[in-house]
């Protein structure tokens, strides 16, 4: 792994595919054997420091269609937490059903995870049919991992019956030294970034991209008036910046004045804080208040001049699940992702069925949709939101911060690579955008 890591740092990428493949690496894993460690305890007490592990593992063989790829970056995702968590059930049974699927998918049942559904790093091998990417090639990995042998895949590849988050529903995943994946998960690494701030926008963007851009999205229009709950957090940055660039309005919902000033200097303007304005949507676990949606949706009113959002990017889940669909315009669109706050929803069906509203449900991006997501990042359209790195060895503190949100934007991991700030091919790009990849940092 030395000889590896030495031969990219000194840019010699050429002999990066001559190497020898490692026999084991460093990943981060969660362990079948301490699934019920987390009984008992309210998810909020639930710690991922106690349960994800940094060990060796042995590399994987490679497969036809697929690369091995030496990580120089990765990053938390929210699904690691779940994944640490064991919530809303341990990732085991995804491999297990995984593993049954061919000979070749039994590698990925194991008694450990690696986890992780983000990358940056460089390609160290490819299998057989693979043709557009070699070894020494500098990549990002988004995230979706597809069988496509059922036609159901072939007009949106998130409809393949056998589609799985890399990562999260398969092994081997970005938050390691060494990861495996499809070939069709490869993109090119944006050559004005560094390794930690490439390998964060991959799984963010691309779902954002998805929900509020795609046709099989909410297909954003320039003009349109967009509800942006968390719009400091991972997901809800790249949605901002998606509005902002497309002509959108976003009217951001965040949770402190430091949120709010942060999304202003990306462009922002109509801001709602929603803990200094005390919205309680909920009167107790049971009963949701639906003067607190009158409220917001009065507030969001004053702010776009007497308009309601054409779309809600919601992702919050049932907290706020209500209120969004109280507050859409006549005809509008909530699109609804993740549910952090808790995956059963409640809402009021007449102000869905009597206005004509749609809610669609949104599960991270096609290869088409994350691609055209990261060519934004390539042109510096869209920038990283990274606040903060942290080395693979302190990945279970990030994961912590993450699933106890004293984060904001993304957190990256150090993987092979020894330190930030490595990784920049075009200097001059970044030096023309600096003051936007940096907005994040140290927040």
């Amino acid at each position: 792994m030395q000889q590896i890591r030495a031969a990219i740092l000194a840019d010699d990428l050429a002999a990066v595919g001559s190497l020898p493949v490692p026999t084991q690496y460093r990943g981060l894993v969660v362990r079948a054997d301490e699934v019920g460690m987390f009984e008992g305890l309210s998810t909020k007490d639930k710690d991922p420091r106690k349960s994800l592990h940094v060990q060796d593992v042995p590399t994987p063989a490679l497969g036809p269609g697929e690369a091995l790829v030496a990580v120089m970056a990765s990053a938390i995702n929210y699904n690691t937490v779940w994944t640490s968590i064991f919530e809303p059930l341990p990732t085991f049974g995804f491999l297990r059903r995984y593993g049954k699927v061919s000979e070749l998918t039994r590698r990925h049942d194991l008694p450990y995870h690696v986890v992780g559904s983000d990358l940056a790093g460089v390609v160290l091998r490819t299998g057989a049919g693979v043709n557009q990417y070699r070894a020494g090639d500098e990549v990002v990995a988004h995230c979706l991992a597809v069988e496509l042998e059922d036609p159901a895949g072939h007009d949106d590849t998130m409809l393949d019956p056998e589609q799985r988050i890399w990562g999260f529903e398969t092994n081997f995943g970005g938050l390691a030294e060494l990861a495996l994946v499809k070939s069709n998960q490869l993109m090119r690494k944006p050559a004005h970034l560094t390794w930690e701030e490439s390998a964060c926008p991959g799984l963010v963007n691309s779902t954002a991209y998805r929900q509020l851009v795609s046709t099989h999205g909410a297909n954003m229009r320039q003009g349109d008036n967009v509800l942006i709950w968390g719009a400091t957090g991972g997901l809800g940055s790249y949605a901002t910046q998606l509005a902002l660039h497309g002509g959108a309005t976003p009217i951001c919902v965040v949770s402190s004045p430091e949120k709010a000033e942060l999304v202003r200097s990306m462009g922002a303007e109509l801001v709602i804080d929603r803990a200094a304005e005390g919205y309680q949507f909920w009167k107790d676990e049971r009963t949701q208040d639906p003067k607190e949606w009158q409220r917001f949706g009065k507030r969001i009113r004053q702010l776009t001049g007497g308009d309601d959002p054409d779309i809600v990017l919601e992702h919050p889940g049932r907290e706020t699940f209500g209120a969004s669909v109280y507050v859409a315009r006549r005809g509008g669109t909530i699109v609804t992702c993740a549910s952090t706050s808790g995956f059963i929803h409640e809402f009021d069906n007449r102000y869905l069925w009597m206005s004509l509203k749609r809610i669609i449900g949104s599960h991270f991006a096609n290869y088409r949709e994350a691609s055209l997501a990261n060519r934004l990042v390539d042109k510096a359209k869209i920038h990283p939101t990274l606040s903060r790195t942290y080395p693979l060895d302190a990945a279970a503190t990030a994961a912590n911060d993450v699933h106890h949100n004293l984060h904001q934007g993304k957190v990256g991991v150090l993987c092979l690579a020894p330190e930030e700030g490595l990784g920049v091919r075009d200097a001059e790009t970044r030096d023309r955008h600096l003051t936007a990849i940096n907005r994040f940092r140290d927040r």
